[in-house]
């Protein structure tokens, strides 16, 4: 995640301690008390952390949306954790000290023990967020999830109206996630949007920004498109490199106007670690001070040298582990086999242990980038899917060869 908010604007915002070296990771091996964060060390770098999990606890969905990284539909699928499992997964997490368990799915206010899954997490002082398509929130569920003491809760939209209907594959879908925004926030849960950009919806940008500010949501993110599940359909719909130049000037230019309005909302791109780059050659044109300590912090995070593989996780709804969500053609290990903190931890990967000194291993364009201490290679598993080469250029990069200082041979 890059925090426009943070990085081009210097104002702070809560989740700033996971990604630019405030809180990390544990260090006092102690279960906290359950509406507590875990007292945290500072680690000596992105590099040190303990990874953030994501898991998606199943597969089955309400909906069924086109750019779904799980291919998600509403039928069981077989073989998933039982609650036996997830409990011994959840211990073994909380002592291995991870920041944050991020719950997904499919959707996972569809599985019958979200909430006692949930309940058992927060009392091993896990710290929890929630990924939803918010159509299932009515107020009992909404007083529900703030009780169980969920930090923070993403529901996706990509669009307004019949827009994000289309993509949802749902009539009603918008309406149903609206309001189960509104049933969030009169309960007190903090809540955020999330928009994925692709040429369909590229220029519903400024309606968002109209919804975030209306409903007085105080967290978005804008998530570059990932090959991945039914979105490797979607390929040929990513924005174009200067139509994504010109949505994160768009982003840019709202969060500028949101300070200078003093309204408080952070906002977040996500899955491309170039935007870092771009806004630091922003901020050198705008603002040379602004730009040095951004500079520092983007290097200190290092983008996607310690993104999937070392800073993200996932762990999927059979127990399979994988590098990060979007990574499904790669198994790890399972959790029923050995513990999460054993696979994690182990060197016998070799896509492992390339993610976690990959930037030797960048070939192409990334491998000869100037950006390398700030972006890091960005997105692999996009290379990867992209051309059958996880070390292979990110084809999101929308730098050209001036910008990057490409080595011609």
């Amino acid at each position: 995640m890059i925090n426009v908010t943070k990085l081009y604007c210097g104002l702070d915002s809560e989740s700033d301690s996971l990604r630019y070296g405030q809180v990390l990771t544990r260090h006092d091996g102690a279960a906290a008390h359950p509406t507590d964060a875990q007292p945290h060390r500072v680690a000596s770098s992105a590099g040190a952390r303990r990874p953030i999990v994501v898991w998606t606890m199943s597969r089955r969905c309400n909906l069924h949306c086109v750019h779904c990284y799980s291919n998600s539909a509403d039928r069981d699928y077989p073989g998933e954790l039982t609650v036996d499992d997830a409990n011994r997964m959840l211990e073994d997490l909380a002592r291995f000290q991870i920041p944050a368990l991020l719950l997904s799915g499919g959707e996972p206010l569809y599985h019958p023990h979200l909430f006692e899954l949930a309940g058992s997490a927060r009392r091993l002082g896990l710290r929890l967020t929630l990924s939803t398509n918010g159509t299932l929130i009515d107020r009992t569920t909404a007083e529900r999830i703030k009780q169980t003491g969920f930090s923070y809760v993403g529901i996706s939209f990509d669009g307004l109206g019949a827009l994000n209907d289309r993509f949802r594959g749902r009539r009603g879908a918008f309406d149903a996630a609206l309001a189960g925004v509104r049933h969030l926030q009169t309960v007190g849960q903090k809540v955020g949007l999330r928009f994925t950009m692709t040429r369909r919806n590229f220029e519903a940008l400024p309606n968002i920004f109209e919804l975030v500010e209306r409903e007085g949501i105080h967290r978005v993110c804008f998530y570059h498109l990932v090959y991945s599940g039914r979105g490797a359909r979607l390929a040929h719909d990513d924005l174009t490199h200067e139509e994504t130049r010109q949505a994160l000037d768009q982003i840019c230019a709202w969060t500028r106007r949101l300070r200078e309005r003093n309204l408080s909302v952070e906002v977040l791109t996500v899955d491309n670690h170039v935007d870092g780059v771009y806004l630091y050659r922003k901020l050198l044109a705008e603002d040379s001070a602004r730009a040095e300590a951004t500079r520092r912090l983007i290097e200190w995070n290092g983008g996607g040298a310690n993104s999937s593989g070392i800073g993200i996780a996932n762990i999927d709804a059979v127990g399979d582990v994988h590098p990060d969500q979007f990574w499904q053609t790669h198994r790890l290990g399972n959790v029923r086999e050995r513990p999460f903190s054993e696979i994690w931890t182990s060197n016998d990967d070799a896509i492992l242990r390339g993610l976690r000194n990959r930037l030797p291993l960048l070939t192409g364009r990334c491998a000869s980038c100037r950006w390398q201490a700030m972006c890091g290679g960005s997105f692999r598993v996009r290379a990867l899917q992209a051309t059958g080469d996880p070390w292979a250029a990110d084809p999101a990069c929308y730098l050209t060869d001036e910008e990057i200082a490409v080595v011609k041979g």
